[in-house]
């Protein structure tokens, strides 16, 4: 999954299926299990010292929360529609950086939402401190972006294709 310029979300359709499953599920089967928790804990008595009560209460609205943003989220993503492979860094990208102009010592990651995280790839979001700073660059491209002790370090792009899914290419050069 990946956030474009436009405010505009791409999933595949595997990652659009399990965000609809679970915004189904929040919405319906998991809503009428905290309704009966909050009742069991009400029934229990004073509300004020109540932590069954409290906790119940803290679990719906994280739980609301999580469907207002699965919600937003899906009304604005579009389907399997990748991004082009033109060589250009962008959400839905398999990016290959070099750090400080050192080829050997290289990072290759997802950029796309941290919605689409899995273990088979390193994700970084295109509104993080690295992502800010390659996105648009081209293959060849030297980026800066700052560090969080507030100092810039420079990467250079070394490779930067659409994400399929599975695992990410190799990095350029390597086996």
């Amino acid at each position: 999954m990946t956030q474009t310029s436009e405010n505009v979300t791409w999933l595949t359709q595997e990652a659009y299926n399990q965000l609809k499953a679970e915004l189904e599920y929040l919405s319906g089967p998991a809503r009428i299990e905290i309704a009966k928790k909050i009742e069991a804990a009400r029934e229990e008595g004073d509300l004020k010292e109540n932590g069954g009560y409290h906790a119940a209460k803290e679990e719906q609205g994280k739980q609301e929360l999580r469907v207002r943003q699965l919600t937003q989220l899906l009304d604005t993503a579009k389907v399997g529609e990748s991004p082009a492979d033109d060589g250009i860094v962008e959400p839905g990208m398999v990016v290959t950086i070099a750090f400080d102009g050192d080829e050997d010592d290289t990072l290759t990651f997802l950029m796309a939402s941290r919605e689409y995280a899995s273990s088979d790839i390193e994700t970084y979001s295109p509104q993080s401190p690295l992502g800010t700073g390659v996105n648009g660059k081209k293959v060849g491209d030297t980026a800066q972006y700052e560090l969080p002790n507030g100092k810039s370090a420079s990467v250079k792009i070394l490779a930067a294709k659409p994400y399929g899914g599975g695992t990410p290419p190799p990095p350029p050069g390597r086996v």
